[in-house]
């Protein structure tokens, strides 16, 4: 956990949010800033910085997250979506807690 980490403190609840899904290892939540119709992002409760800081030890962790997006994607009416992870400020990351973002739904679906 990292003390001024915005999804630590959703995650320990300091920050109210929607989630729309919970288990042991991760939350899902609706983004704040939708960029499609659907949009929200899978984040693991144990705080990694980002994709590139991420170890042989996070597969699982990992596979765990890409497999919920199409569940939870089902779930929210997509027949089809993206997904997208941001990795380091030059690549657009601006949440230093690695995350996934599912995307899908309607014209506002972007282009990738």
């Amino acid at each position: 956990m990292s003390e001024d980490c915005i999804f630590c403190k959703i995650i320990c609840g300091a920050i109210p949010s929607k989630k729309i899904y919970e288990d042991d290892e991760v939350i899902a939540l609706n983004d704040i800033n939708p960029s499609a119709s659907v949009h929200f992002l899978i984040v693991p409760k144990l705080h990694i910085a980002s994709l590139a800081s991420c170890k042989t030890q996070h597969q699982a962790l990992l596979g765990h997250m890409l497999l919920l997006a199409p569940k939870l994607a089902k779930e929210h009416g997509l027949a089809g979506f993206k997904t997208l992870i941001n990795t380091g400020a030059a690549g657009g990351q601006e949440v230093f807690h690695i995350h996934i973002h599912v995307l899908g739904g309607g014209e506002k679906s972007p282009k990738a």
